[in-house]
């Protein structure tokens, strides 16, 4: 009986769902008309539901959310639990992922921006949950006798949903909940001071990923979305992620030799050309604080963050 009760919670998966986080580390829902605060609306309706989003990620049932959906929109008492985006204050997408993967140098024009041969397999690095972010973040760069060239790199970012260990190319996007607009944020300074790269990638907030985490079934082919960067308004990086070297299967592929993948984990995929780093020496201006920078990704929506 135990597993026949386990087998029907996991029943209803997410499909066609597109999810935040709020900053309360409370799970929202987006709909046609605004956020749907599904910790109040669950609270209000009676209808228990997953509380974050880690929940779903690990396979919680998703029926209650829509019926919680449903009676938001179809009750006048459903304002109260709705929230316009406008006003939505946002963590990021993923709290809480045991692993936070990078991909470099993984677009063909950017290694070449770059001076960079073509890898010959995927360069991996890591970040860590210091620096997620989430739109609308306000992100405090290094004081400048410790470093002053500061980097954007827009990036698709995968969100692992299944268990994944050696999984081959062919399976790899059923491994995938979804996925999520993320910025690289880059010291170049401290990531070109060794041949290890992470102190420059690491600083408090210099992952932010969000507004939004799509699920998977709404991103038929991740390699085919266009991904921008503006900078106060003026566009920087436009490109497509047909561009990549190894595509999103590959990569999910190629991780999961290595190491398992677990639920909630997320994976940067590398940026296209265009960052600051990929100009002349004397065209290079760093990013500073006050600068307003926003990642736009196909299906996925756009993420802001301000540099303080």
């Amino acid at each position: 009986m135990a597993t026949k009760t386990k087998k029907s919670a996991r029943a209803v998966r997410a499909r066609n769902m597109t999810f935040c986080t709020l900053a309360s580390g409370g799970l929202g829902v987006r709909t046609e008309r605004g956020i749907l605060d599904v910790g109040r609306a669950s609270a209000l309706f009676r209808i228990k539901a997953p509380s974050d989003i880690h929940a779903v990620i690990e396979g919680a049932d998703c029926a209650p959310l829509a019926r919680l959906v449903d009676k938001a929109l179809g009750d006048k008492r459903g304002r109260s639990v709705l929230v316009a985006e406008s006003r939505a204050r946002f963590g990021p997408a993923v709290p809480r992922p045991e692993k936070i993967l990078c991909v470099g140098l993984n677009y063909r024009k950017h290694a070449e921006e770059a001076g960079m041969p073509i890898p010959p397999v995927p360069i991996l690095f890591s970040k860590f949950n210091n620096a997620l972010a989430g739109h609308g973040a306000k992100i405090k760069l290094l004081a400048p006798d410790l470093a002053s060239h500061f980097d954007y790199e827009v990036e698709l970012v995968i969100v692992i949903g299944r268990r994944a260990v050696n999984v081959s190319e062919a399976d790899a996007l059923k491994y995938v909940f979804g996925y999520c607009n993320g910025n690289d944020l880059s010291t170049r300074e401290l990531q070109m001071r060794t041949s290890q790269w992470m102190l420059g990638k690491m600083q408090d907030g210099f992952a932010p990923i969000g507004p939004w985490l799509v699920t998977a079934d709404q991103i038929p082919n991740p390699n085919a979305l266009q991904v921008e960067t503006r900078v106060n308004g003026e566009l920087r990086q436009s490109e497509n992620t047909s561009d990549m070297i190894y595509d999103c299967k590959h990569i999910v592929s190629y991780c999961s030799r290595y190491l398992t993948l677990k639920p909630g984990d997320v994976i940067f995929t590398g940026t296209p050309s265009g960052v600051i780093l990929g100009h002349p020496q004397d065209r290079r201006v760093w990013l500073k604080a006050g600068d307003k920078v926003a990642t736009t990704i196909e299906k996925l929506g756009t993420l802001e963050v301000t540099l303080t």
